[in-house]
């Protein structure tokens, strides 16, 4: 689905030839909706960002180049849209959005809408689905996009924290992507620890059995801060291949943030040779940036910590902001978690370990 840029767009002085075929996903709606969801769960002071300011971005995004623009999630446990940009389905999705704009994307957060509830694709509907692979659900998952794909979509399979995967699991998400002939398979470095090796290592075990059309996609977090710095090795990797990094405006996003758009673009743009319009795309920072203010997104040492032991980034925050631990004892926690627990946080969960640490956690008191 990757569309050229309009021949107007100014050009880096450096950019003379286009040297790969590179896309750029933008979720900040999706991604960022989600951040500002998370404020609102916790309590926190959140401004919302209204449904015309977010067509502007769209339309500025849409200016700039920008080859696909994630517009929003889907949960079917809601009844209507809401200020998260969270729909209860496909339907309500596509009709909030221009129709004009053919390059929008569209996420569900796992396989929980029954198949016969969404409808085959037509001109009036998103047709770019990611769909959120659940590690716990994986065989569902994948057969969820396989529905979805048999109804016309063209679908993303984006395993959430990828590095939970063995080479046996990532072969079998490529047999079903090769299947169903998806669009994308992605690497998702959902808590951000992820390191060159380990891209590497997943590259070149999708590239080497992921049939040549299907694109590889990258989805980066930041709590190490190291987001750019893995995309750039991401993009440098030696392969032919149709590539996707996924990014978002001042970083917005749950937990420590993603690869920042208006980083991204000049890289691309000097590096490349894409030819995508940069004051378009700070258009629409204008209209993000003031958001910042109120997020949690980039680094911040709730953020590291469980990123250094590979954990849920939401322990963390509900240890400091709820339970005012201090940080040693939040890594002791984080440190010492059981394995069954490293990936599910709740609450529950949470008021858990508290009970199971709470002698150490005494002792690592600030005196």
């Amino acid at each position: 689905m990757s569309r050229q840029p309009p021949t107007d767009f100014s050009k880096s002085p450096l950019a003379t030839e286009l040297i790969k075929n590179i896309n750029v996903l933008d979720c900040t709606l999706r991604d960022g909706g989600l951040a500002l969801q998370d404020l609102n769960l916790n309590h926190q002071q959140y401004d919302a960002l209204s449904q015309n300011n977010a067509s502007t971005v769209i339309d500025s995004l849409y200016e700039s180049g920008i080859n696909i623009i994630e517009v929003g999630s889907i949960d079917p446990s809601i009844q209507q849209p809401n200020d998260f940009f969270i729909y209860p389905n496909l339907e309500a999705l596509s009709e909030s959005y221009p129709k004009n704009h053919q390059v929008l994307a569209a996420l569900y957060r796992g396989p929980d809408t029954p198949l016969n509830m969404i409808p085959s694709y037509d001109e009036n509907l998103c047709q770019l689905i990611r769909v959120i692979i659940r590690y716990s659900e994986l065989s569902k998952s994948l057969e969820f996009c396989q529905g979805l794909s048999e109804k016309g979509y063209k679908v993303f399979i984006q395993p959430m924290v990828t590095m939970r995967y063995s080479d046996s699991h990532i072969e079998q998400l490529i047999k079903s992507a090769n299947l169903m002939q998806a669009y994308a398979l992605y690497m998702v470095d959902s808590y951000g620890y992820m390191n060159p090796e380990n891209i590497s290592h997943l590259f070149k075990l999708i590239d080497s059995r992921l049939d040549k059309n299907i694109k590889i996609g990258f989805h980066a977090h930041n709590n190490m801060n190291l987001a750019f710095s893995n995309v750039q090795y991401f993009l440098n990797l030696e392969s032919d291949r149709e590539l996707i990094v996924d990014s978002t405006i001042s970083g917005m996003g749950q937990g420590a943030g993603n690869m920042q758009s208006e980083l991204l673009i000049p890289y691309l743009n000097e590096q490349f040779g894409t030819q995508y319009n940069f004051e378009k795309l700070l258009e629409a920072c204008e209209y993000i940036e003031p958001l910042a203010r109120f997020g949690r997104w980039g680094y911040s040492l709730d953020n590291l910590l469980p990123a250094i032991h590979k954990t849920a980034y939401k322990f963390s925050l509900d240890f400091r902001k709820n339970y005012k631990l201090n940080y040693n004892q939040i890594n002791y926690i984080l440190n010492h978690i059981p394995e069954d627990l490293r990936h599910r946080y709740t609450k529950e969960n949470a008021r858990e370990l508290l009970n199971m640490f709470a002698q150490e956690i005494k002792a690592r008191e600030l005196r």
